[in-house]
């Protein structure tokens, strides 16, 4: 919302200065967000009268005009502009004067002819920004010889606010006056807005079909308008000065009520007008070619005006093309109406629009102003344009209008929030310079809101009301207190930044995805998996909630892939969401996914891919931060979107906590992947629980080793051997290692060669041989008989 100083003084004008008034109307909860000059600098123009004007005679293009500045000697000047003309009042800039830009004005001669000054255009005085087409014509009532800067006032300041929505009533002159003078106890005096008495009796029909979306409707006929006149340059200025641009008097005049008022206004040209006026919804395959010669679809929730033969105009919106004045018009139809926020809020959006009034209506307009406004902007048509004025036809649906809200406020909890008792006295005070009507009761006070106070309906609103006009810097400043306590390390828990920092150490970059996916790609990877479904998803691609971290991570395989990055390696930590919104479960999970060459391209790099292996080495050094890598198991299982020959199941304490595995060929091909990717997740909640650190003394006593090699069925998984192992080995096997594999030569078709080494020591004493080969004599015995081993000879 953009502002005049003068003009907002000519309603209130507190003693302080331009910076003093932005810093208060800021401090009052109204952010300024500029302060700028309504004009560039430039001194020496005045007023001047073009008295004659004749073709020069060695130029086509220019013209030798005498002109009357007021000096008492006429002086001639050189004027290439097209539409100067004799008896026109112009602004001229003498000789020794300074235009923007320290162009200096002098003595000059142009094709041989004298010139002695320039008359100017609004754009060489800075009041235009782009070039303008002629000179600046002035009114006839200009006084000659005035200083021009003087005259327009142009020693004046545009105030930009920057309203949040809550103070649509602050989005006009009216109410920024109201504001400023609640903040120095000044009145404010605007202008006389009188009922203007008709002078004809012809009405034009108005019917409201949805009194809920449009309670208040009025509507006055103008006949015999000059839409030609011409708008007077102080109400162009006005307008300018408030970031709207001068384009006809009808429509100046409801642009400079509504930046006045604060009450958007709209004309129809009555000649292209039929039957009646209908407020209605919409219906099904209606278009409108707007102002702005955009044609749109009418969706059947838009709230419109129409006739008898189809829209006009988009409430609260736009106007209509065919209806909108124009230069044949001669009655009018001015527009003065209500419209709630809801009926009009995101419709200015949906059509790709944002208007002044959509603007207003969106936050509210005072339901009360739709007749004032009309009479103003009668008026000021009226002593422009002329016409005759007929009686104002208003439509009103009592039952849908906003009744007054009264809200409770009590001293203790404003003292409470505020830190500071105020006197009752001044309470109430400020209170009523609000517009407000107060009751005094027992705990504080009663008050009625008034009606274009649309924001303030719970007590915590009065109470901002009162901080703000008491002023937020004569509160008292606490500091908060607190007893902080140290917050406990759980030793047990290996916290999610340090499983991150792991990642990144391991060569992994952190993705974050959208918790929602497409559901032909969550379809593709996981057939059987049940997640919600978004009623109003940001797009067809991302309408539902994700079941894995699989979906994201691929898309972001895909993303990378199509940007011919070979190599990628990502993790992400995130909710997924499994089952249906009556028995939703959010589980916490971290999933990591690898594809490209196993190291980074480099003259000793090694070109391998990337494998199975490759993720589950990373994976298990996330385990192992916990310290307790024994509760972990790999099993093979079969995932749909997994290979079934490189996919395990993983476990926790027996319990499935994730999967890993290379992506299946199938689902590679369906997703147009070229390249092989192998990929995990796993439950962060099992992830990050250990087991606490426990110091073990240094046994001073020697260890002992034995490596044996177990002849054992291929498919059979060595963790099953390790498991018997580690039964059997007694409470002092310190350490079990596998470090061979073989398959070939000397070992049976379906057999496969497990070599481990094992290792024992005791605490307190040196382990004897008799020990070590009852325990080994043990561990062979059961891997024979439960697992059908054999100690290779």
């Amino acid at each position: 919302m953009k502002f005049s100083e003068q003009w907002l003084r000519e309603w209130v004008s507190p003693q302080l200065g331009t910076q003093a008034l932005a810093d208060q109307i800021t401090m009052a909860g109204l952010e300024v967000d500029a302060v700028e000059p309504v004009a560039a600098a430039f001194e020496g123009v005045v007023v001047a009268e073009v008295l004659e004007k004749s073709q020069h005679p060695d130029a086509d293009k220019l013209r030798v005009c005498r002109v009357n500045d007021g000096s008492g000697e006429p002086v001639q000047v050189v004027c290439g502009a097209p539409n100067v003309a004799a008896g026109q009042k112009v602004p001229f800039a003498r000789v020794g004067a300074v235009l923007p830009g320290d162009f200096k004005i002098k003595r000059a001669k142009l094709r041989g002819q004298e010139s002695r000054g320039m008359i100017c255009s609004a754009s060489e005085l800075g009041l235009e920004e782009e070039t303008s087409p002629g000179i600046l014509e002035l009114p006839g009532s200009a006084p000659v010889g005035e200083d021009f800067r003087a005259w327009l006032g142009l020693d004046d300041h545009t105030i930009e606010v920057d309203l949040t929505p809550n103070r649509g009533d602050c989005l006009s002159l009216k109410g920024l006056a109201r504001e400023v003078g609640v903040l120095n106890r000044l009145a404010v005096t605007g202008p006389e807005v009188a009922a203007v008495p008709a002078s004809h009796d012809e009405t034009f029909p108005v019917r409201v079909e949805d009194g809920e979306r449009c309670p208040r409707y009025i509507g006055r006929l103008i006949k015999g308008v000059d839409v030609g006149a011409e708008t007077p340059l102080w109400m162009v200025e006005r307008l300018r000065r408030g970031g709207v641009r001068s384009i006809d008097p009808v429509v100046d005049v409801t642009n400079y009520v509504m930046l006045e008022l604060g009450q958007p206004l709209h004309a129809f040209d009555r000649a292209n007008l039929s039957g009646a006026v209908i407020v209605r919804l919409a219906r099904e395959g209606e278009r409108l070619v707007l102002l702005d010669g955009q044609e749109v679809n009418l969706d059947d929730s838009t709230l419109v005006i129409a006739d008898e033969r189809g829209p006009l105009a988009i409430a609260g919106v736009m106007g209509g093309e065919h209806s909108g004045v124009n230069e044949q018009t001669r009655d009018i139809f001015l527009e003065s109406a209500f419209f709630t926020p809801l009926a009009v809020a995101g419709q200015a959006r949906t059509y790709g629009l944002h208007t002044d009034a959509s603007h207003r209506f969106e936050r509210g307009v005072d339901p009360r102003l739709a007749r004032e406004a009309a009479e103003r902007a009668t008026a000021l048509l009226l002593e422009i344009v002329g016409g005759d004025a007929g009686p104002l036809v208003e439509v009103a649906s009592e039952a849908h209008l906003p009744e007054a809200r009264r809200v409770v406020l009590r001293s203790a909890r404003l003292e409470q929030a505020l830190g500071k008792a105020l006197a009752g006295e001044e309470v109430g005070e400020i209170l009523e310079r609000l517009g407000m009507q107060v009751e005094t009761t027992e705990s504080g006070w009663r008050v009625v809101v008034p009606s274009w106070r649309f924001d303030i309906a719970i007590e915590e609103d009065l109470i901002e009301e009162v901080a703000r006009i008491h002023g937020y810097n004569r509160l008292p400043v606490r500091r908060p207190q607190a007893r902080l306590g140290l917050r406990p390390d759980h030793e047990a828990r290996t916290p999610l930044a340090r499983l991150r920092r792991q990642m990144v150490a391991r060569g992994y970059q952190e993705a974050v995805t959208y918790s929602f996916v497409a559901p032909d790609l969550q379809k593709t990877l996981l057939p059987e998996a049940v997640s919600p479904v978004l009623a109003n998803p940001i797009s067809t691609d991302l309408s539902v909630m994700r079941a894995s971290l699989f979906p994201g991570l691929v898309r972001a395989l895909q993303h990378n892939l199509n940007r011919q990055q070979s190599r990628v390696r990502l993790f992400e930590s995130g909710l997924v969401f499994r089952g249906e919104l009556d028995d939703l479960a959010q589980i916490p999970m971290l999933g990591a996914l690898a594809c490209g060459s196993r190291e980074p391209e480099g003259w000793a790099g090694n070109r391998a891919p990337v494998d199975f292996f490759d993720l589950k080495g990373d994976l298990e050094s996330l385990l192992a931060m916990g310290g307790d890598a024994e509760a972990w198991r790999f099993e093979p299982a079969e995932h749909p979107s997994l290979h079934p020959g490189q996919c395990a199941r993983i476990l926790h304490r027996g319990e499935e906590a994730g999967w890993i595995g290379t992506l299946h060929p199938a689902v590679r091909a369906q997703l147009g992947l070229k390249a092989e990717a192998v990929l995990f997740e796993v439950r962060l909640d099992a992830l990050t629980h250990g087991r606490v650190p426990a110091f073990m003394p240094l046994s001073r006593f020697p260890e002992v080793r034995r490596d044996l090699a177990f002849m054992v069925d291929e498919d059979l998984p060595v963790q099953a051997l390790l498991d018997t192992l580690r039964a059997e080995a007694g409470e002092w096997l310190i350490e079990c290692r596998l470090f061979d594999v073989y398959q070939g030569k000397g070992v049976a078709e379906g057999r496969k060669s497990v070599a481990l080494g094992l290792t024992w020591q005791h605490p307190s004493r040196t382990l004897n041989d008799e020990e070590i080969n009852k325990l080994v004599d043990a561990i062979v015995s059961e891997s024979r008989q439960h697992l059908g081993a054999e100690l290779r000879g």
